[in-house]
């Protein structure tokens, strides 16, 4: 650790307390502890991310594969102040039952979101969760119910909410209004991002308990392509990219628009191209969501080339004065006329403030300005006690928005939302799927039991 990163991190005792040499960072008597489900790839960026922000205590770490929890126990040591190696464990209810926790971090595959968050809820901890809030609409309910009721500060890792250039894009177009009135929106995500290939099954390796990892998810045969990392090729853990993108981007544009439920959702897709792969998530998608004055259409692609190769995963506000487009890397207003003058902004990578995110294994550097903003936005709501900026509600919408376009695309029809209800309106064959089955002995939550 360098000279510069230590003294950034050392605190100084005064007056009964301390204090972070951090700008902004929170005085406190006594660092809050903090335990972590799920850290492996994006579990280590949020930890991390939080760790730069605040010096927190990392006392406990929780995953089914011993030997990712050992080494990220390891390089957590070398980050946190403290120098300290965390407990881990392979049970999250363990980790819940003998640590003393402030702070839980849920980053697992989507399937296991909704029950170490609902848990961590009943034992009175506060928690920051990974998007998508979970990978049914009866989950993501029973979620929001478990912070309602228990009164927690939950924020979602929809962190283009806290992403400094969009966070001026907003304020310096869509705020000053040089949209004019909106007419139309576009989503898109055109990475090449799905796996590819189809290697054979085989036996889980012996530092994973598969059968823990699987939880409530249907069993399917171990294969490379299913741990570490690649889960997202398969609808059994999660919602394919449309949960893993769009929801992103949905999101944004929700934000920037201060819109909630859409009124009516369609989607059509499958696997048109890729289908060599034992992947089976769609390779192409587009969804309609239908708002009152505009629609917010999403399209993917896993394969070809995109429309704006500066905007491969972006959004794109059309009005009648100019457009708007942002993605995690830039954001552009185009007038449409004579007038307002074209404008545009970068994300700023902070590693003359955070040298150490060059250096860190995985990092997206243009990811951790906007992480480590959500995590201030996250400790700065505990700390009054209010609503975060991507609140569990506002996770809710987004995510459940995304699973009723795939059960649109599943079905085949266009799904009409009911809000008040919670229910898909007229469509009964519909509402039997907004909850998955759960593989004993796992129980699926219920909201109004949690």
């Amino acid at each position: 650790m360098s000279d510069q990163l230590s003294n950034r991190r050392n605190f100084i005792g005064a007056a009964g307390g301390s204090l972070l040499l951090v700008p902004g960072a929170r005085p406190a008597a006594k660092a809050r502890k903090v335990g972590v489900v799920g850290p492996g790839w994006y579990g280590k960026v949020d930890l991390f991310r939080l760790i730069q922000v605040e010096p927190v205590e990392v006392v406990g770490l929780c995953d089914v594969d011993s030997q990712s929890v050992k080494a990220a126990a390891r390089m957590t040591a070398t980050r946190q102040a403290s120098g300290k190696t965390p407990r881990t464990y392979l049970d999250y209810r363990e980790m819940l039952k003998q640590e003393e926790l402030d702070l839980v971090l849920v980053a697992t595959p989507d399937h296991w979101h909704a029950l170490p968050m609902i848990a961590a809820c009943r034992a009175g901890i506060d928690v920051y969760c990974q998007k998508p809030i979970g990978v049914d609409i009866l989950e993501c309910q029973a979620m929001l119910a478990a912070a309602r009721k228990y009164d927690r500060v939950v924020q979602i890792g929809l962190q283009r909410r806290s992403t400094p250039h969009l966070e001026e894009a907003r304020r310096r177009v869509v705020e000053e209004g040089l949209l004019g009135d909106i007419g139309h929106v576009e989503v898109c995500c055109y990475y090449h991002m799905r796996a590819r290939g189809n290697p054979p099954d085989k036996e889980p390796p012996a530092h994973l308990d598969y059968d823990f990892w699987t939880g409530p998810a249907p069993m399917r045969p171990y294969n490379e392509f299913r741990h570490p990392r690649r889960w997202r090729a398969f609808m059994e853990y999660g919602n394919g990219i449309m949960g893993d993108m769009c929801v992103h981007m949905l999101d944004t544009v929700r934000w920037m628009l201060d819109i909630k439920w859409p009124q009516r959702i369609s989607s059509t897709g499958g696997i048109r191209v890729q289908k060599d792969s034992k992947a089976n998530i769609a390779d192409s998608q587009v969804a309609t969501f239908e708002y009152e004055d505009f629609p917010v259409v999403w399209t993917h692609r896993s394969w070809g080339t995109a429309p704006d190769p500066d905007y491969p995963w972006a959004f794109f506000i059309y009005g009648s004065k100019g457009t708007l487009k942002g993605s995690v890397h830039r954001w552009d207003f185009v007038p449409a006329g004579k007038g307002a003058a074209e404008m545009g902004g970068m994300v700023t990578l902070e590693t003359d403030l955070y040298p150490e995110d060059k250096t860190e294994a995985d990092l997206e550097l243009h990811s951790a300005p906007a992480v480590r903003a959500h995590m201030k936005n996250w400790l700065t709501a505990v700390d009054e006690r209010s609503r975060p900026v991507a609140d569990i509600e506002e996770g809710h919408v987004s995510t459940a928005a995304c699973i009723l376009a795939n059960l649109s695309m599943q079905l085949g029809r266009p799904l009409e939302w009911d809000e008040e209800r919670g229910k898909v309106r007229n469509d009964e064959a519909a509402n039997k799927l907004l909850a998955r089955p759960y593989r004993k002995p796992w129980e699926h939550p219920d909201p109004a039991m949690v």
